[in-house]
């Protein structure tokens, strides 16, 4: 029997395991940890951890140029005039783009697709950012600062899906007469831009090619 299904376990810490295996990749085990944790440990811990989960909630917002997570919108990043707003690269999850700035390598703009095509499991274009991107090409006044995009690069991650995307993203490109480039296969097949190390990222920027 699980402590969530034991008698003598109080209500309050029920709804937090219930909580707790509700995250991805915490199981039951896990859950139990963490519940014991946060009761035995100084109630301050707890309550700015609450406190953090809240501000997430009620502060993070989504960058209405590129689609990240941000204090305010546009982000830093699309404010930010030293950065190459003429060029755009293209991730499928903000912690993509948080790998891929730790880098520094990059000095250009984003564009967060929120996810990647995957029709087995029901995802669509239409279910992306995609027009966004589409209107930051044909709109420059909707790009970040105002410039007109002349590049983008799309760095998804290199397994069936991101190349799936990566390809229909680079013929709808095409129509528009704008670069398109890639991040280099230095990122292993079939891996994830968020375990990669820094080195790995820096030299798949740096090396890019043409579709």
């Amino acid at each position: 029997m699980s402590l969530r299904d034991s008698k003598g376990t109080p209500e309050a810490v029920r709804r937090l395991l219930d909580g707790l295996t509700q995250l991805p990749g915490i199981g039951k085990r896990s859950a139990e940890r963490i519940a014991f944790h946060l009761i035995k440990d100084a109630e301050n811990e707890a309550i700015a951890l609450s406190k953090a989960i809240e501000d997430v909630k009620n502060k993070v917002v989504c960058c209405s140029v590129c689609n990240n997570i941000a204090d305010a919108s546009p982000c830093r990043i699309c404010c930010d005039e030293s950065r190459d707003a003429s060029t755009v690269l293209v991730v499928e999850q903000p912690r993509d783009l948080i790998r891929l700035e730790a880098t520094g390598m990059y000095k250009g703009v984003y564009h967060v697709l929120t996810g990647r095509i995957d029709p087995l499991s029901g995802v669509e274009p239409s279910h992306l950012t995609v027009n966004g991107l589409i209107n930051r090409i044909d709109l420059p006044e909707s790009n970040a600062q105002g410039i007109e995009i002349l590049e983008v690069i799309l760095g998804l991650n290199p397994n069936l899906e991101g190349d799936s995307t990566s390809l229909y993203l680079a013929n709808e490109l095409a129509k528009r007469g704008v670069k398109v480039t890639r991040l280099a296969r230095g990122l292993p097949s079939g891996s994830q831009i968020e375990y990669a190390n820094t080195q790995v990222l820096s030299d798949a920027i740096a090396g890019r090619h043409g579709v």
